[in-house]
């Protein structure tokens, strides 16, 4: 890797390089910090050396992609994300590779992953937690509509950007079908009950998921958690949900959340009605 540079990020410029057809190499790019390190590679803040735009560059090593056989989900990631255009969905401006690696350039969100902020407070009071739901559902319905399914919503997967706007970050486990899916893919705690039961799902696993952060917003942890990955699995097919005396939560949140963690797929609330929702109206600030 280059020598790292220190950059210190300015306010970003309001547009990236207007070059969607140039072809990429490392020398575009002065490379920073460490942002954080992945299962496949690591991510850096890096400049455009031409116009000073601030991104992410995130570098996958080939050797993993080859070892795991990720190939055909990465250029599916990478299709989908490339695609998107939505202010709480993270850009992926282009990418360019060279013999040992593939490049990601990035959108560079400043506030870094919303999982950290959740495990320094331990939750959010319930104005910031509705804000996040509402900017989500609206992403969530801008994929929808592309017949894009995320698949795999939590916080490790968020990012705040310089004006703390959430940002929909990770689409690995994403497909776009209008056809209903079979693969059980994701994160245990925030799995729908009909992926654990390994049934075809559709886009409301994605309106599970809300239900699943929701209730760690406000409480601090996902609702069907177990010691046990088997009781983990029994809790969320029998939607074993209960809401504990403290921390105290709003009746209209509780609400809120039982109506998305419902094991029936077709009686989830949609998310047009959850943005009708009296808890988000009330508490969405911004």
């Amino acid at each position: 890797m280059a020598s790292k540079t220190q950059i210190h990020p300015p306010k970003p410029p309001k547009q990236p390089p207007k070059t969607p057809q140039k072809q990429w190499s490392l020398d575009d790019f002065e490379i920073g910090k460490p942002l954080g390190k992945g299962k496949f590679g690591r991510v850096y803040l890096a400049r455009e050396v031409k116009s000073g735009f601030i991104v992410a560059l995130k570098v996958v090593f080939k050797e993993q992609i080859e070892k795991y056989r990720l190939h055909h989900q990465l250029k599916r990631e990478m299709e989908i994300q490339t695609s998107l255009r939505h202010p709480n969905v993270l850009r992926l401006y282009g990418w360019f590779h060279d013999e040992e690696r593939i490049f990601l350039i990035l959108e560079y969100a400043h506030g870094g992953e919303l999982y950290r902020e959740l495990r320094k407070t331990g939750r959010l009071p319930e104005e910031q937690a509705a804000t996040y739901i509402a900017s989500l559902t609206q992403a969530l319905a801008y994929c929808h509509e592309k017949h894009v399914i995320h698949r795999d919503i939590k916080p490790e997967n968020l990012l705040l950007d310089h004006e703390g706007r959430l940002k929909i970050a990770d689409f690995g486990w994403s497909v776009q079908s209008r056809s209903k899916r079979h693969t059980m893919c994701g994160t245990l705690d925030y799995l729908a009950p009909e992926m654990v039961e390994n049934k075809a799902h559709d886009y409301a696993v994605d309106n599970w998921t809300l239900g699943i952060l929701c209730y760690e917003f406000l409480y601090g942890g996902p609702p069907f958690e177990a010691e046990r990955q088997t009781d983990t699995f029994r809790r969320i097919m029998k939607v074993d949900l209960s809401f504990p005396p403290t921390p105290e939560v709003s009746a209209d949140a509780k609400n809120l959340i039982s109506q998305l963690l419902v094991k029936d797929s077709s009686k989830r609330l949609s998310l047009r009605k959850i943005l009708e929702h009296p808890w988000i109206i009330k508490n969405v600030t911004g």
